[in-house]
């Protein structure tokens, strides 16, 4: 049997987020649309209220959140997270560490996703105080729900060209760094499923020695400040390699 696996369910990653609040451009408070090129993300609310808009192939959509809702995307979808009141969500994602590693593109205007130095430029977040990061965070944001609201419009019309014309500027932009998403994949979720496999095969000829390397894990609570991140406050657990058994 291979080494026993001490890293999350299905090689996820878990945060705790605090959907932004203020106000953009369109009179909605929330956070900035964008999609994931590999992944699949997972919201499970656990307080508040608020809504998830989306854009795809199918055509936009508005998905009502109260606490208890579930609610998952896969790759290619354009997401928006809408806070209608204290909105806060436990956020998983499929290929811990894929995302980290710029899985996400934002919707902003197509002149600025068609330049890949202008992108860069305009989703990097300078350093500098609270304040002046929240900021930068805000125009972010509401330069995203620009870029948003014209292929919405589009879809809403029956018009899917501009929202495949931005998933193929999305990919694009993160072709030069994807090459090191394979060994991400293999290591994560590819290794778990890989062993899944070994302990049912095991057991189907009455093995049970993994049973050995039963143990319980916990995560530490999230430290520091909370990140800026694209939907809202970011408080990410270390879950993918814990200091030990608890």
């Amino acid at each position: 049997m291979p080494a026993p696996a001490i890293s999350f369910p299905g090689g996820t990653s878990v945060s705790l987020l605090d959907v932004y609040d203020d106000v953009a451009p369109d009179g909605l408070r929330g956070g900035s649309p964008h999609l994931h090129l590999a992944s699949t993300e997972c919201y499970v609310v656990i307080g508040g209220r608020g809504a998830l808009h989306t854009v795809d192939a199918h055509g936009a959509s508005e998905i009502a959140l109260a606490e208890g809702s579930v609610v998952w995307f896969t790759p290619g979808t354009i997401h928006r997270a809408v806070n209608h009141g204290d909105l806060r969500v436990l956020v998983l994602m499929s290929n811990a560490g894929l995302p980290e590693a710029g899985d996400a593109v934002m919707t902003f205007p197509a002149d600025i996703v068609a330049d890949p130095g202008r992108y860069a430029a305009a989703a990097t977040l300078p350093a500098g105080s609270e304040n002046e990061r929240a900021d930068a965070a805000a125009r972010r944001r509401n330069l995203a729900v620009e870029g948003y609201l014209s292929i919405r419009k589009a879809v809403d019309a029956g018009d899917f060209g501009p929202l495949r014309e931005f998933q193929a500027a999305a990919a694009a932009i993160i072709e030069h760094r994807a090459s090191s998403w394979t060994d991400i994949v293999e290591q994560g979720p590819a290794a778990q499923a890989a062993r899944s496999l070994d302990v049912a095969r095991a057991l189907s000829r009455g093995e049970f020695a993994h049973l050995e390397d039963a143990a319980v894990y916990r995560a530490a609570e999230p430290a520091g400040e909370r990140r800026f991140g694209m939907c809202g406050r970011l408080r990410p657990y270390d879950v993918r390699e814990p200091a030990g058994r608890r």
